[in-house]
Formats: structure tokens, sequence, C-alpha cells
């Protein structure tokens, strides 16, 4: 709790490393686009939207996925649908050509 309360508030806690754990389950729905999301890419969708608390956070995780989003390639609607598909919002678009900046 203590090293909390020290972090600068400009500073992201969340790492890429906890965005892809959590997104992980979620990689073949992302790619195939087709059907509704496993329950576990749900849980951890979810989860990282909860744990994305500050500004900062969700930037970075904006940064996280956008970069891992280059990498797959992710089918677009199923990207766009991930949110409302498993009952949560992100402040961000899944993709590519998110602008991170604007999150906040």
């Amino acid at each position: 709790m203590l090293l909390l309360l020290l972090a600068p508030a400009s500073e992201a806690v969340i790492t890429c490393s906890n965005v892809v754990n959590y997104l992980r389950p979620c990689v073949n729905y992302l790619v195939k686009g087709t059907g509704k999301p496993p329950a576990t890419c749900c849980s951890g969708a979810s989860a990282l939207a909860s744990a994305s608390s500050t500004s900062a956070d969700k930037r970075a995780a904006c940064d996280c996925i956008k970069t891992a989003a280059k990498k797959i390639n992710p089918n677009v609607q199923a990207a766009q649908a991930l949110p409302g598909n498993c009952g949560i919002s992100l402040p961000f678009t899944i993709s590519p050509n998110v602008d991170c900046s604007k999150v906040g």
C-alpha cells in the first residue's frame, strides 16, 4: 500500500506484461473474428478495465494493446465488439491505429 502512495500520479502502474496476460485468452477470438469471446477472455478484459483506473494506466494499456494489435492483426469487427460482447467499456478501441494520446 505504501508503494502506491509513493508512486508519482503521472506514472502508470500497469505494465505491458499485465495487459498481455489479461488479454491472452482473447487472441484466437480477435484473430478469427467469429462467435462470442470465451469467458476467460471476458474475465481478463474485465480485470484489465478494473486495473486501468488512472489516466496513465489507461494510456499505458492502450499503448500495449496498440503494439500487440500490430503484431496479431485482429479482425476489426471482433476487436470493436469485444468490450460490448464482454459487458465492459474500455476508453479506447482495440486497434493498431488508435490514438492513445487522447485516452484519459
